[in-house]
């Protein structure tokens, strides 16, 4: 049985692709010809130039393509090379669009240079067989500048830490054992104390507060091994130099959290929405909103932003029977990370989804969700699909963006 289906134009008349490498670009256009060619299809008029990736350059090609009507203007993800010429041609009025690379695999047989590939993405394009990259808005992209880079900080700030630890060990202090955090009021004034010469375990273990004061046996035993000379000038200097960064990550990350909140400002109705669904605090409201934006219009439906994010199974089958395990791939590994806290998060809560996860765990043998894996497990389990997190935060902005007919908040 037919059905009507709406398509867009087969050809797109005004087309330009471009082959961006870090010093220069090829950019292939091409506009309708004159006449028609033997088969009877008209004739297309075709060019191919190379450009530097120069600002002048640049604008001097956006101006030229302004000029001669150009439609779109399609580039491959090429490591960051895309991101200038991207921002230019947007300012200049066009309709850039960002394509996956592996959407335009040249064809095997054939020679590959950069003008063929610029012409081969310019046939592909104007055929409208590609699809656009999500790229944000400029206030999105810079509050997602921000939110990387304080995952970074924390990422080597962390990494720092387990350094300190690891140099403890190495002198034989296991103050890791007694202290669940060695980066404590306690924990830090002991450090500093080593640092300026303190050597009596006695006299460090006497420097633990509140809690810690009944562990001042073990704190002994944990200190137990200065008196030998284990903690010598050379473990000294790298924990001082260790601490000194630890200090300094804390005050770049504090600097970074000022910056969040005055780019987040725009965007506090949408933050506040999110930070309603149990297990997203201000901190994942502001990572998910760098990640995916507010305008919910570039996602047609919750399941859309799921598959996007790489949080819907993969559909791979062939002759009735199902290729490989579904997986979907990489996705965004920020988004991921920040999702995959908020399932643990939530897993462990007392919320209705938190105690139908932990009952789901029981009958299945499941003890401890992990930071990926626990995302998955709400989808298989049928407690929320494609994920509680993603469809939660997709449901939530989506009312912040749709103004005709209000949307029960999840």
């Amino acid at each position: 049985m037919f059905s009507d289906a709406e398509d867009d134009e087969q050809i797109i008349e005004r087309v330009a692709g471009l082959d961006i490498g870090k010093a220069e670009l090829v950019c292939c256009i091409r506009l309708p010809g004159n006449g028609t060619g033997k088969s009877g299809r008209a004739r297309r008029s075709q060019e191919v130039t190379t450009h530097s990736t120069m600002v002048g350059s640049l604008a001097e090609l956006a101006n030229r393509l302004v000029g001669l009507g150009v439609e779109r203007v399609v580039m491959e993800a090429t490591s960051d090379y895309w991101k200038p010429v991207f921002y230019l041609l947007e300012a200049h009025g066009l309709d850039p669009w960002l394509v996956n690379a592996r959407d335009v695999k040249h064809l095997p047989g054939r020679p590959k240079t950069d003008r063929l590939d610029a012409v081969w993405l310019c046939k592909v394009a104007e055929r409208q067989m590609l699809r656009p990259s999500f790229v944000p808005p400029r206030p999105i992209r810079q509050l997602r500048d921000l939110t990387r880079y304080r995952v970074d900080l924390v990422v080597a700030q962390t990494a720092e830490k387990n350094r300190v630890e690891k140099l403890l060990e190495d002198a034989c202090i296991k103050l890791s054992v007694v202290a669940s955090d060695i980066f404590g009021v306690s924990g830090r004034q002991m450090m500093a104390a080593l640092i300026a010469g303190e050597r009596d375990p006695k006299a460090l273990a006497e420097m633990a507060r509140s809690s810690m004061r009944r562990k001042i046996g073990r704190l002994e035993e944990a200190f137990a091994g200065l008196p030998t000379g284990s903690f010598d000038d050379h473990h000294r200097f790298l924990l001082t130099r260790m601490l000194a960064r630890i200090d300094q990550l804390d005050t770049d990350i504090a600097a970074v959290d000022a910056q969040i909140e005055a780019h987040l400002a725009p965007f506090a109705d949408a933050a506040a929405r999110l930070d309603e669904i149990p297990g997203i605090g201000p901190v994942a409201a502001a990572i998910i909103i760098a990640e995916i934006g507010v305008d919910m219009t570039r996602f047609p439906t919750a399941g859309h932003l799921a598959a996007w994010a790489k949080f819907a199974p993969g559909i791979k089958s062939s002759a009735g029977k199902a290729k490989g395990n579904g997986s979907t791939g990489h996705g965004d590994r920020y988004l991921a990370r920040i999702l995959g806290e908020v399932a643990v998060l939530v897993g462990r809560s007392d919320t209705f989804l938190g105690a139908r996860y932990r009952r789901i765990a029981r009958r299945r043998g499941r003890r401890k969700p992990s930071s990926r894996s626990a995302d998955h497990y709400w989808w298989r389990s049928g407690t929320c699909s494609p994920t509680p997190t993603c469809t939660s935060a997709i449901s939530v902005l989506i009312t912040t963006t749709d103004t005709s007919t209000p949307t029960p908040r999840n």
